[in-house]
């Protein structure tokens, strides 16, 4: 439910222009935006917890999520093929096991985490560092406008709030302060994502980090904080099992799975039933099944998060749950 509706003149900030009251309650008439003070039941509760949590959020989307457990997703904006195809695929294997995904809308890993969550039934959350209103950057517009159809975007910044380079950090607290934990995919030793990490740990959340090679400057942030704690992870089970007592812990729900655990992402299951037969190649995958390079990529990627695959000697797949369909 909304905090106020339309808000009345005393629960707006007292630093809003009349102008800007005014565009917030016109902003607010439209149903699928909401204005939260701290003390609405919708507000997010681990966000309660935090040192400076935000006075009110602005809302667009599907409010319910943020009563949702939530795992970010962060990773550098100048993001390698693979990362992203990671970001994407462990956004995707989370959110199908129940986890709404939060994420900042940048480029890069920011924005495949969102794609893959968007497709699971945890959907996704991205903080924005402008006005509700606002969608920074330009390149995002369409997956903002999927995000707010299907997800939600938050943020504390007034309607017409332009992006400004104070505001991110700012926004990071609140990625890292909505979240059980956080997983950063890649980032240099100077990236956002690190700064998003070391506040979800001065938080108290959990921090996951996916190792890379030695030789790639956009897996240094991951490894510094591998060496300074975060947990290095290679699966999203990895994930889910380390959150599911911090989860029933906090009285939010653990991850849900079916007996077979987490849900097949779309495309998936073609790939399976070829592999049932013997180990393949992606090239024979891809013939095989009819879906691009880019698809079988991907749903590899997933699959083998998922535990139900594995990479042979020669860049074979073979299948693992055999007695699985």
């Amino acid at each position: 439910m909304k905090a106020v509706s339309p808000p009345g003149p005393d629960s707006l900030p007292c630093w809003f222009t009349s102008e800007q009251a005014a565009q917030t309650r016109d902003w607010l008439s439209h149903p699928e935006n909401h204005f939260l003070l701290q003390e609405a039941l919708d507000y997010p509760a681990l966000l309660k917890e935090i040192s400076d949590p935000p006075a009110f959020l602005f809302v667009k989307g599907d409010l319910s999520l943020l009563s949702r457990p939530m795992v970010s997703i962060v990773g550098s904006r100048n993001a390698t093929r693979q990362g992203c195809i990671d970001a994407e695929a462990f956004a995707e294997s989370l959110s199908n096991a129940g986890l709404t995904i939060v994420s900042g809308l940048a480029e890069g890993i920011d924005a495949a985490a969102h794609r893959g969550a968007l497709r699971g039934r945890g959907s996704t959350i991205a903080v924005i560092g402008t006005g509700a209103d606002r969608v920074y950057p330009a390149s995002n517009r369409r997956l903002a406008q999927e995000i707010a159809a299907n997800g939600a975007l938050v943020s504390e910044f007034a309607l017409g709030s332009p992006a400004q380079k104070w505001h991110f950090p700012r926004r990071n607290r609140i990625i890292a302060g909505m979240s059980l934990g956080c997983l950063v995919v890649e980032a240099s030793l100077t990236s956002g994502s690190i700064i998003t990490a070391r506040q979800g740990l001065e938080q108290g959340r959990e921090i996951f980090a996916i190792p890379g090679s030695i030789h790639s400057p956009f897996s240094k942030g991951c490894h510094r904080l591998i060496r300074d704690g975060a947990k290095l992870v290679e699966t999203a089970q990895d994930i889910l099992e380390e959150l599911r007592y911090q989860a029933s812990d906090l009285q939010v729900g653990a991850p849900e799975s079916s007996p077979d655990g987490p849900a097949l992402p779309e495309n998936a299951q073609p790939i399976l039933d070829e592999l049932a037969r013997g180990p393949l190649s992606s090239d024979q995958i891809c013939h095989r099944t009819g879906l691009t390079t880019g698809q079988v990529s991907l749903m590899l990627t997933s699959l083998e998060l998922l535990g139900r695959i594995e990479v042979l000697p020669g860049g074979r797949y073979q299948r693992l749950d055999f007695g699985r369909r």
